[in-house]
């Protein structure tokens, strides 16, 4: 098996496993390394055992046993980790701690206890559980690495010296954990679904597994309306991922993309989902943001899309959510809905405050809405501000492409932030 790919696929779980068994989220990660390390040498030599997730827990579980018998630690550790289920077999008890399905999404819920501050449980939800980097989460954030790496280091400490216990948290305390719970699950479908770095559109593997946890939040909070208008979210979204790159990996926009590859089944179980959740009485910011994925999904062509809908449903998500993403997001609905003009006044009043002077998918907005305008020269400016700021390289061929086009020749183009 190509490590990098298990990595990439299954770090997360094992990971969430180990912190559960270790009780320590430094020593589970430093451990998880030294497996990967033993595996490096032995597997090319050995072959690749049977159930590679439980040989690099266990590995890595030995590791931390010697570490704490070198440590003198053993035996404060010792009752701890000898209680541990054994992790190469689904638990078969019937204890209350059953509720939570796998040890990623019971670690989702540990990382959110209320004694951290909101952003600090995200935060470290995204690091711990699905492997995102400082630079990534940070990007997520709108905030600098370092501030991050901070928010990190102190969320950890936290939890070490307060003493929070990992354990499940009773159902009278789900309530205040939810919504944290809600946006980790959230912002780890959208590192997927736009990766913020490397050489890949979407990171499959990162809206497989957020959709997967929202199934699982639906089971688990079944009358939360919230979390079923999340689940919506994801799927309706995830229904484009084959139209969304051509055959040699380059962005299709989404008035382009050829719509008999969009997945119908996802579509109807997402419209379903958003129909249910709003009788619920669902308002909140996952029901307005799965409303509008529907009205993209249900449209037969990109002529037929209700842009004036979506513009005020974004209209509505900015009165409860203000965020200068959500009105970059507005501002380009305004554009298709009346005319280019409306909305790159609306993005010019945007990037003037200057909070966003770091979000590429703004300058790329303001580059398409230029060049609809026949502004070719400011147009090409701004896809080089944003081809400045990205780090997705699918992202920046897509870009550099499109500035070409505004010194050398003109093509057809959608709007930069609502077209994947």
């Amino acid at each position: 098996m190509d490590i990098e790919k298990l990595h990439r696929e299954e770090s997360g779980r094992v990971l969430a496993t180990l912190i559960r068994l270790l009780g320590d989220f430094d020593l589970a990660e430093e451990m998880l390394q030294e497996a990967y390390t033993v595996a490096l040498q032995r597997w090319p030599v050995e072959g690749t055992p049977s159930n590679p997730r439980a040989w690099l827990i266990s590995t890595a579980r030995h590791k931390a046993i010697d570490r704490l018998r070198r440590n003198r630690l053993l035996e404060s550790k010792r009752e701890e980790i000898a209680r541990s289920v054994d992790f190469a077999v689904p638990p078969q008890s019937d204890s209350p701690d059953e509720m939570f399905p796998d040890d990623r999404l019971r670690l989702i819920f540990t990382c959110c206890h209320p004694a951290l501050a909101t952003e600090a449980q995200v935060a470290l939800t995204l690091h711990t559980v699905c492997g995102l980097t400082t630079e990534e989460i940070s990007r997520a954030f709108l905030v600098s690495i370092a501030t991050m790496a901070q928010r990190l280091v102190r969320a950890k400490r936290k939890i070490r010296e307060a003493g929070i216990p990992y354990v499940v948290p009773a159902k009278d305390d789900l309530p205040d954990r939810v919504d944290a719970v809600l946006l980790a699950v959230y912002l780890i479908f959208n590192e997927g679904y736009l990766a913020s770095s490397g050489d890949a559109l979407v990171r499959r593997e990162l809206c497989a597994e957020a959709i997967r946890l929202g199934r699982l939040l639906c089971e688990l909070l079944p009358r939360d309306a919230e979390a079923r208008a999340l689940l919506a979210l994801m799927l309706l979204h995830d229904s484009r991922r084959d139209a969304r790159s051509a055959a040699d990996g380059e962005i299709v926009l989404l008035e382009e993309q050829d719509r008999s590859l969009w997945h119908l089944d996802q579509i109807r179980e997402g419209t379903a989902l958003v129909a249910s959740a709003l009788r619920a009485g669902a308002n909140g910011v996952y029901a307005l943001q799965a409303s509008i994925a529907a009205l993209h999904a249900n449209a037969r062509t990109s002529a037929e899309t209700d842009w004036p809908q979506i513009a005020a449903l974004y209209g509505a998500l900015l009165r409860i959510h203000p965020s200068p993403v959500v009105e970059v997001n507005r501002a380009v609905a305004v554009a298709m809905a009346r005319a280019p003009g409306d909305g790159l006044a609306l993005l010019d009043q945007i990037e003037s405050r200057g909070d966003l002077r770091e979000f590429h998918l703004l300058h790329a907005a303001r580059a398409d809405l230029l060049r609809r305008l026949g502004r070719a020269p400011e147009a090409a400016d701004a896809y080089r501000r944003a081809l400045s700021l990205t780090t997705n390289d699918v992202e920046r061929r897509f870009l550099r492409r499109r500035m070409g086009e505004m010194t050398g020749g003109s093509s057809s183009v959608s709007s930069a932030t609502e077209t994947k």
